[in-house]
């Protein structure tokens, strides 16, 4: 579990989030959505360490990140996944290359072991037989599964994706949902993702959090937002005509 409590956080004297506290539970899928320059992107940043909020605490099931030593913060970092929005795979490195990375990085293994571990999480995301691509020569789609590969294959306790589904169509990017999801209840991981994809909010929000310029507006999960009273809320993922009539549709059901 990650606990935000009190969190402010500023830049050239704006202040881009204010006082904001949540809870990203395990072994759930938490989102964290908001429309562009809420803070959203500034928030998950703080959470993995990457700016320093002036205020507040950032725990990581108890231990604060504001308060670690260098030592401490390597050590923590050995514990989270990161899937960046584009991927950020290795152009020069294969498929089974890439994956083998960070086991070569921050592992004592043995290669026997490490490419074990590789091709294994390349199983996990069902991408057996593209060991000796490059990312060049695979689709998006599967750039994507590559990048989560990669992000899980130190076992991660904490997984941060930003932006999952940037770039792909939507069949695909409901696969990297579904994926995302089983993996988070199968290894038990605290996954936090932040999206713009209202079917991500819709199909895996177990656990929303939304940040309207900069503070936390509204949780609650993919059922609990069609019977949100939040007007900035409902503006943002209702804003499309299908998404307000399946809302007019389940509210209407619901009341028989």
């Amino acid at each position: 579990m990650i606990e935000v409590k009190n969190v402010t956080k500023s830049f050239d004297g704006k202040t881009i989030l204010h006082d904001v506290s949540a809870v990203f539970e395990t072994g759930k899928t938490n989102l964290i959505i908001g429309q562009s320059g809420s803070g959203k992107t500034v928030l998950m940043k703080s959470i993995v360490g990457l700016v320093r909020p002036e205020e507040g605490e950032i725990l990581f099931d108890g231990r604060d990140l504001m308060k670690m030593d260098i030592e401490q913060t390597k050590k923590l970092r050995e514990e989270i996944g990161m899937l960046f929005q584009g991927s950020a795979l290795f152009d020069s490195e294969t498929v089974l290359g890439n994956v083998m990375f960070p086991l070569t990085m921050f592992t004592n293994m043995t290669p026997a072991e490490i490419k074990d571990r590789a091709e294994f999480c390349l199983e996990r995301v069902n991408l057996q037989g593209a060991d000796d691509k490059f990312p060049s020569e695979i689709s998006g789609g599967m750039q994507k599964r590559v990048a989560i590969a990669r992000a899980i294959a130190l076992n991660p306790k904490y997984l941060f994706c930003d932006e999952p589904n940037s770039g792909l169509d939507p069949k695909t990017s409901i696969l990297i949902d579904e994926l995302l999801s089983d993996i988070t209840h199968e290894y038990n991981i605290t996954t936090i993702i932040n999206t713009h994809d209202m079917n991500s909010v819709l199909g895996i929000g177990e656990n929303i959090i939304f940040i309207n310029k900069g503070y936390r507006e509204w949780v609650g999960n993919m059922n609990e937002i069609y019977q949100s009273t939040n007007e900035a809320l409902n503006e943002f993922v209702f804003a499309t005509d299908l998404f307000q009539k399946v809302k007019d549709y389940i509210i209407h059901n619901s009341h028989r």
